[in-house]
This record gives C-alpha cells, structure tokens and sequence, in this order.
C-alpha cells in the first residue's frame, strides 16, 4: 500500500510503498477513504513532539471502510463506514490521560495511508450527514475542542465565548461546537480575512490582536467573557485575562505563542478565574462529542484538499499557517 512513512527527523515527506498489515486481535483493518492533517504532524516531522519513536506512518485523523477483522471481535462491521478516535488508552482518570494513552500517527502507525489497523473500541459509525471529507476532518480537532468547551470550561448555552486565533482546525471546531450550543462567540486573528470568515460561520464579531490595546477595545464593544478558549498561549495570553469575566473559565490546549511570562496573579485570584490546561480527551469525550454533532448537524470546516501523493505541499500549507480550517488528503 501507499504511505507517507517518516524515518528520521526533518525528513521530507514522501509516499512510500508499505506492506498492508494484517489486524491483531481485537483489531479492524480499515481501507482508508481520506484523513486529515493537524498541526501535531508537522510538530512530529521537526521532532518537537515527546515520545518520539520511528520510523513511523503520520497521520491522526481518518475516515473509511472496515475491510477485515482480528480474532476476538463480536460484532460484524465488515463494510461498515467508520470514523477513528485518534486518542487511544486514556486510562481510569477521566481528568489525566495515562502513561499509556497514544495517538495515531506516532508512535503507532497512522492514518496517512491506504489502510491502517485500529483496536475494536476506537472506531465509531460516521454521522450520515457528514461527507468523506467532514468526517476525516472531526476527530482529533472535535474531541480537543468539545473538551476543552464542555467537559473542562463547562459551557452554558448563551453564554459568552472568546476564542483566541481562529483558523486552525480546534480553533473552529470550538466556534461551531459554540454557536450550536446557542452561545453569544467572539473570535480574534492576525488577519482580518479570517475574521470576516468566522462572522460568516456564526460569530458574532471579532478584534485583529495585531491592533495596539486590542483587549481595551474589545471589552468596549463586547464586553467580558464567560469562557475562552486559547491554543497559543505566549504575551497576549494576558490580554485574555483581562477580558474574562469574573468567575471566568480559561481552557488552553496548545502553545503556538510561546511562554506565559507576563500575566499578573492579582487579575487571576481577584477575578476567581478558572486557568485549565487540555489536550485531546477520553472516549466518553469522544463518544458525547459525536453525539452532539449528529444532534446539531454540525459541520467541521474544510480549508483544502488535496491527493494523498501531495501530502508535501499540504504541509507546507499547514506550516505557512495559510489554512482557514481542515487540510484533506483524499485517498
């Protein structure tokens, strides 16, 4: 089969010729029919990411048909279409993953393939609505997203959300997952283009943090935020401070920006602000995060697709940061 295989790191990326592998028991081999990128794969590519272990298939996210199946398995799913949760073997504490927990792509064979094999329990019924495309692109953006809304920041309906750098896929799948939930969103860019597109998809409005004393205006015009939702971290993650409001809740999942080095702890303890950090979630994450796009019909949002043997200039497009939601590689 094809794959886009990583031996080393820095290693350009190229589709190679692989064995199909045979499902272990308690296994399905499922034909891949498209996967999606996430900023994780470009992270394993530089070896940034811990736990580095290759050579290695990339690749988190996937949608496609189960073709065979190991010993031990029950139910017959056969030619059943079928989406993967990427998070595997969370363990018993639902507020920490384990040591054992692992995420396709690294350091277990991923999804940038024809075929990938996957335990029984980690793969799901795509929701009808969605197309091969949307389904690839919902996993591992939606499952770090709904947990990070709900599970962690306990989102109400109605309330008021801020979410930090719209564009990426966590990022936007926050917004819908909001606006679903009949919340009152808010979103911030460098780029006022991808502000007017996330207007489009349901935000109320948006502030450019390239602007000088941007949180300041912000508050003028929206007001203070209930819940906010950051992957970047870095300086501004101060300003995010200052806009919350009091009683607050703060998730941040990722840290694109850098260090925290600038936040004062009168504005957190003052405010009786709530700062939880969040990545990825568990199955019971993953399993209500579905239930509620097949309730809402929510859709995750497509930035561009392209053929497996293009995979080189998906991630460039990824690491230029020119994305305004999911890159595709069909398969």
């Amino acid at each position: 089969m094809k794959a886009i295989v990583l031996n080393e790191i820095h290693e350009p990326i190229a589709l190679k010729e692989v064995s199909i592998p045979e499902p272990s028991t308690g296994e399905v081999c499922i034909q891949l029919k498209a996967s999606a990128l996430n900023h994780r794969d470009v992270w394993v590519q530089k070896g940034l990411y811990p736990g580095m272990k290759l050579p290695c298939i990339l690749g988190s996210d996937g949608v496609g048909t189960v073709v065979k199946m190991g010993d031990g398995i029950v139910e017959d799913l056969v030619g059943e279409e079928v989406i993967i949760n990427p998070g595997m073997f969370w363990g018993e504490n639902p507020d920490v993953a384990s040591k054992d927990f692992v995420i396709l792509g690294m350091p277990i064979n991923g999804t940038f393939a024809e075929f990938v094999n996957v335990p029984f329990e980690y793969v799901h019924a795509k929701p009808e609505h969605l197309s091969i495309e949307q389904a690839a692109a919902l996993p591992l953006a939606g499952v770090t997203a709904y947990r990070a809304l709900f599970t962690k920041a306990g989102l109400l309906p109605e309330e008021k959300v801020f979410i930090n750098g719209i564009g990426g896929g966590v990022a936007l799948m926050a917004l819908v997952f909001a606006v679903a939930n009949d919340c009152e969103v808010y979103v911030s860019s460098s780029s006022d283009e991808k502000i007017e597109k996330a207007i489009a998809l349901g935000a109320k409005g948006g502030i450019n943090y390239k602007t000088e004393k941007w949180s300041k205006k912000l508050i003028k015009e929206a007001g203070y935020f209930d819940v906010i939702i950051d992957g970047a971290g870095g300086d501004n993650f101060a300003s995010l401070v200052d806009i919350a409001a009091p009683g607050g809740r703060i998730s941040i999942y990722g840290g694109t920006a850098g260090n925290i080095s600038n936040v004062l702890p009168p504005k957190i303890f003052f405010k009786q602000l709530k700062i939880m950090g969040t990545t990825m979630g568990t199955q019971t994450d993953f399993d209500i995060m579905l239930h509620f796009v097949d309730k809402y019909e929510v859709e995750p949002v497509i930035d561009k697709i392209y053929p497996l043997s293009e995979a080189k200039e998906a991630f460039k497009r990824m690491e230029d940061g020119k994305q305004f939601g999911k890159i595709i590689l069909k398969h």
